[in-house]
């Protein structure tokens, strides 16, 4: 599997090779959403599937249109992004569909919640078009997209209100007790919000070798992506949430 692309990696003009990847834009506002629209529509590679006002609409039209990405807002009428997320992307979906959210410092809570529900990962509103559009494309080609400046900041504090007493030990009957030591290693300074290049370099190992930790980890605590992983690691307490 090849490493991990990034928001820099991937510019608006980024991989175009294979059918254009089909967006559904999900947004209370029509501004913002006209915005998003025109941005897609100008990507090569790159089409806008539909729209949506609200996340029961999104539903509705994710399941009819079948879009490669949902770029979903969280605070919207009749159904908000979360519950959206949870029926397109979540474990009793079908056909689970991949979904981007964007949103705003002021929602951490939100996110926390909507990652739980499935979410491919998530931007900030206030990102470049660049960015965005690099982010659709990561999240389309199946990699999971955190902000590592607001990772520790958005998970770490609010996994903190469920996480257990006490960090699970070897041999304890808990997920974790699964994993080696190495692998724990591993577990957390993805939960740092570091690349597969940086826990390389961090740990001494190859990044091919990361790689493969990185499959056993999900394949054990059985998680989909480096989200799921991400939430897992600070809900379960390996990792601290202060600093």
């Amino acid at each position: 599997m090849p490493s991990e692309p990034t928001p820099s990696d991937l510019g608006p003009g980024g991989p175009v090779a294979g059918p254009p990847i089909r967006v559904l834009v999900c947004d209370d506002q029509s501004v913002v959403r006209a915005g998003y629209v025109t941005i897609f529509a100008a990507q090569p590679g790159m089409v806008v599937a539909g729209e949506a006002s609200n996340g029961a609409m999104a539903v509705q039209q994710a399941q009819r249109l079948r879009p490669d990405v949902v770029v979903m807002d969280i605070r919207m009428p009749v159904l908000d992004g979360i519950e959206a997320t949870r029926q397109l992307a979540g474990p009793s979906a079908a056909v689970p569909v991949k979904v981007l959210i964007v949103t705003t410092f002021n929602l951490d809570e939100y996110v926390y919640r909507a990652l739980r529900a499935g979410a491919s990962g998530f931007l900030l509103k206030d990102a470049p078009p660049a960015e965005l559009v690099a982010a659709v494309r990561i999240v389309a080609a199946g990699e999971s997209l955190l902000a590592p400046a607001v990772t520790r900041r958005l998970i770490g504090r609010y996994a903190a209100r469920i996480r257990p007493a006490d960090p699970a030990e070897p041999g304890s009957g808990h997920p974790l007790g699964d994993l080696t030591p190495r692998e724990r290693q591993v577990l957390a300074l993805i939960a740092a919000g570091m690349s597969n290049a940086e826990i390389a370099a961090a740990m001494v190992i190859s990044a091919e070798t990361v790689k493969t930790y990185v499959s056993r980890i999900l394949a054990k605590l059985g998680l989909r992506d480096r989200v799921q992983a991400v939430v897992f690691a600070y809900q379960e307490g390996l990792v601290s949430t202060q600093g």
